[in-house]
């Protein structure tokens, strides 16, 4: 542990935060997208970053579950907007 603040799995928390803000601004930007090209999309660029972060060799690696909270950040992301959509028109 490097910070008071950080704990085991905080890496997972972050990038569930992080894609969650990038599906809702990818929403934001692109409306009309249907969910299956935007699930696909969001999951492949995240398994690039994953991939991207393990060839790097800069202290960080591929880890599957950094997959899966891209994914539920993702689609949290995505639920948000659409409920923020639901609510202001």
């Amino acid at each position: 542990m490097e910070f008071p603040f950080m704990f085991e799995g905080i890496d997972k928390l972050l990038h569930l935060s992080i894609f969650a803000m990038l599906g809702f601004c990818f929403m934001a930007a692109i409306p009309r997208i249907k969910f299956l090209y935007f699930i696909q999309i969001m999951i492949i660029y995240g398994l690039i970053t994953e991939i991207l972060q393990d060839e790097m060799h800069l202290g960080r690696s591929l880890e599957g579950l950094d997959l899966v909270a891209d994914t539920l950040g993702v689609l949290i992301g995505y639920f948000v907007y659409r409920k923020v959509k639901d609510l202001t028109f």
